[in-house]
């Protein structure tokens, strides 16, 4: 008879004698804090998932962040292929970001209205996490600073963000080290296409001595799209649930995500393609 030789997982933690609360897992990812964080203020069933929703986007927001602040580092270092693996790591990141928006996707006018009210202006517009990615893309507005004048911390931070380098401009930073003639780009203000930019990234792809820049040409680009792709899948998540009513942050609701979708990140990548 041959033996079994299935294995079986291990269902005993710890030394002899030592208590031992919840399994390994558990522990390693603190997941009665995560699961202990969901408190609906309703008892319509759909708020629950906009909780989840909301908390899992603010997650993966954290997430890119750091891919993004790795391939600012490696670019920062000159290393390449380092920049490149954190912004195609990041490109998953926002896939899933993207998908999220599924969760709230069918979400009916009466299913929203049902918990609406319970939020009051709270508004993911507000989220400091992701006022540090637009920073970061360079979608840069002082002025939202007045939201964290009670938040000491998320207000020093995004004035750090506000003031330093974003991520295009590390990488034209890069590009200028390797001989291509260009701005000074670090700004406090919303980049905006500028031809010397424009003139830089069509050398990068017209002459051969600058192939190697081609590929973090495209990873941003691949960036851009999906910043898009999410800005417009928020945007009919919200026309679906809510239609044309101004937002819960006070905001002009459709009107401003509209907006928000049609500005292209990295312009100068875009406007180049009309004369490739």
């Amino acid at each position: 008879m041959g033996h079994d030789t299935v294995e079986k997982p291990n269902l005993s933690f710890g030394r002899a004698g030592e208590p031992v609360r919840g399994t390994p897992y558990a522990r390693y990812a603190r997941l009665d804090e995560l699961h202990s964080l969901q408190h609906p203020l309703s008892e319509a069933p759909a708020e629950l998932s906009f909780i989840v929703t909301t908390q899992v986007m603010e997650l993966l927001f954290g997430l890119l962040r750091h891919e993004w602040t790795l391939a600012q580092r490696a670019l920062r270092a000159d290393d390449l292929p380092g920049a490149l693996a954190a912004l195609r790591r990041g490109t998953h990141v926002q896939d899933v970001l993207t998908e999220s928006w599924d969760l709230l996707a069918t979400m009916t006018p009466q299913e929203f209205n049902s918990f609406r009210s319970v939020f009051g202006e709270a508004s993911g517009f507000q989220s400091s996490a992701f006022l540090h990615l637009e920073f970061l893309l360079g979608n840069k507005n002082a002025a939202l600073l007045r939201m964290y004048d009670d938040s000491p911390a998320a207000l020093a931070e995004l004035t750090e963000v506000l003031r330093s380098p974003g991520l295009y401009d590390d990488a034209l930073a890069l590009l200028a080290r390797r001989g291509l003639e260009l701005p000074d780009t670090v700004s406090e203000r919303r980049h905006q296409s500028d031809a010397a930019v424009a003139a830089a990234w069509r050398r990068v792809y017209a002459e051969d001595g600058y192939a190697e820049l081609r590929p973090l040409a495209e990873a941003l680009l691949d960036v851009a799209e999906r910043v898009t792709r999410w800005r417009h899948r928020h945007l009919m998540a919200v026309k679906r649930a809510m239609g044309a009513k101004p937002g819960s942050g006070g905001s002009s609701g459709l009107s401003w995500l509209r907006r928000s979708a049609e500005q292209d990140v990295f312009p100068e990548l875009w406007e180049i393609r009309d004369g490739m």
